[in-house]
């Protein structure tokens, strides 16, 4: 496909065409995958009579996630798709190239031509994955101390990294010719962690619509199932939800409701991350079918996770989940934060920078300290290797919590989150807005009746007071996690004070372990 030449003289634009021809161009070049489609839609009518969920909010409350997911603390996302070939600005290529005025649009014609020759198809013969090992991604991540894995299984660039009988545009289909999902699923699940998916294919419907305006291969009928119905997206931002009145017909609602089952039906996943746009207000019927069918699988084996951002479920019917952002305390119900261990991208892109490991690990403490947890992303190069500075990054929190673990995993809140003077900024997007800690911030978890008290810095001097720890706290006695060296301590009016010995191996978080009297 690459480097085809496609004639476009006639081809229609967005001036030309109705949402619903656009629609219905859609649905001609997939109506071949219509019984299978079928097929899956009845299995959710199925599954949803044989409850105990049914597909109405009020019965949706009930969802509790499982007792695995509150324990785990850390997970890895992974952004890898056919966006990792040009490799600039971010996974969001696919559309900024049809975005005239953008910089991947004027990289795109520089690098690789116009749009009407050479098209984001175009780079699916050069996504070949020639180095995925999806035994060595797994062990990384488990290595790395990520208790769950969850690869983007569809992103908005409508390429399937699955095996789908609804698509010809699927990577066990083209490019690698290997279903990366179903290898995962094995590899990750063989290292004893919990495996998820992304599915962001909601946003589908419009990702491609930029091509609708200018002479590109958008508009080329025999494309349409992979740049879908590539509808007008009429919100003045991308992330704006309300006061969006893009088109989104029952036809796509469907597909995306049998895509999704597929994916559950053939993955059997332990968790599904959904992005944003599920909560445009036409998925509203459609939601609550896919998640009681979800649920009510998920039922039988333990039960399941959904994660959702921005308000896009009743709140309670799913874990909440905080992109790029943190909370300012601690949230009654179990949380999540998504954020990338880039800092430009989800997906990969050349001459990329990484946050620390300091940075992260402390990210990392503060969530837990707050009842969430961390999903961090990385994104691996088209050819399935990870960069070796994220893997350098992963081996080095692998290597803190394995010191320093039993004041993460399966923990617990305390009375407090914490103290000192860094304050978080609360919110989506805040992630690049917080100021480096200090000595003085703590973090506090607890497990078994013992307090973990977390310093985000090493104290001058070798003396620090834990404020929080009141005389009413009847201390027993006091160490250091890391090597389990014994603290001297004494109980003030104004806190406890710590008379710390020799700075334990690591430079990142010090845990000091306090066993207090019932």
């Amino acid at each position: 496909m690459a480097g085809a030449s496609l004639a476009q003289s006639t081809a229609p634009t967005a001036a030309t065409l109705s949402p619903h021809d656009a629609d219905l161009i859609w649905q001609k070049a997939t109506a071949k995958f219509e019984p299978e489609r079928r097929a899956l839609l009845s299995d959710v009518d199925k599954g949803i009579s044989q409850g105990p969920f049914r597909a109405d909010w009020t019965s949706l409350q009930s969802y509790q996630a499982p007792g695995w997911y509150d324990d785990a603390k850390f997970g890895i996302f992974i952004h890898w798709g056919v966006y990792s070939v040009p490799a600039f600005g971010s996974e969001w290529y696919s559309r900024l190239m049809y975005k005239q005025g953008t910089p991947e649009f004027a990289h795109h014609v520089a690098t690789y031509g116009p749009q009407s020759k050479f098209g984001y198809k175009d780079f699916i013969p050069m996504f070949k994955a020639e180095h995925f090992d999806p035994q060595a991604w797994a062990k990384l991540f488990h290595d790395a101390g990520a208790r769950y894995v969850v690869p983007v299984a569809e992103h908005h660039d409508g390429f399937a990294m699955y095996d789908s009988k609804l698509s010809e545009w699927t990577a066990a289909k083209m490019g690698p010719h290997r279903d990366v999902v179903g290898e995962l699923s094995k590899a990750v699940r063989a290292e004893g962690m919990h495996f998820g998916v992304s599915s962001h294919r909601a946003e589908h419907d419009w990702f491609f619509d930029g091509g609708r305006q200018f002479d590109s291969d958008v508009n080329d009928p025999r494309y349409a199932g992979l740049y879908g119905p590539a509808e007008a997206h009429l919100a003045k931002k991308d992330e704006d939800l309300y006061n969006d009145w893009t088109y989104v017909s029952q036809a796509w609602l469907d597909d995306w409701l049998a895509r999704t089952t597929e994916l559950i039906n053939d993955y059997h996943p332990d968790l599904i991350y959904f992005d944003w746009w599920i909560g445009h207000p036409t998925f509203r019927n459609t939601l609550p079918k896919m998640l009681a069918y979800y649920y009510n699988q998920g039922a039988q084996r333990g039960g399941v996770v959904v994660n959702y951002k921005q308000g896009d479920f009743v709140a309670g019917a799913g874990t909440l989940d905080v992109e790029r952002g943190q909370l300012t305390g601690i949230y009654p119900e179990h949380w999540q934060t998504d954020t990338s261990i880039s800092n430009a991208s989800w997906g990969y892109v050349e001459h990329d920078t990484y946050k620390s490991p300091q940075e992260l690990i402390h990210l990392l403490v503060d969530v837990v300290s707050k009842n969430g947890n961390l999903l961090l992303n990385i994104g691996p190069r088209a050819d399935g290797t990870i960069p070796e500075d994220a893997q350098r990054i992963l081996l080095a929190m692998g290597g803190w919590l394995k010191t320093n673990g039993d004041a993460i995993y399966a923990t617990r809140p305390w009375r407090v989150f914490g103290e000192g003077p860094t304050e978080v900024v609360g919110g989506t997007f805040q992630d690049t807005k917080t100021k480096p800690y200090t000595a003085q911030d703590f973090r506090f978890t607890t497990k078994n009746g013992v307090l973990y008290a977390i310093e985000l810095g090493w104290p001058a001097g070798g003396k620090t007071v834990i404020h929080s720890i009141k005389p009413g706290d009847h201390v027993r006695a006091v160490s250091l996690l890391a090597n389990g060296k014994r603290v001297d301590w004494q109980q003030q009016a104004d806190g406890l004070h710590l008379s710390l010995p020799a700075k334990p191996v690591g430079d990142y978080a010090y845990v000091y372990q306090i066993e207090l009297a019932p």
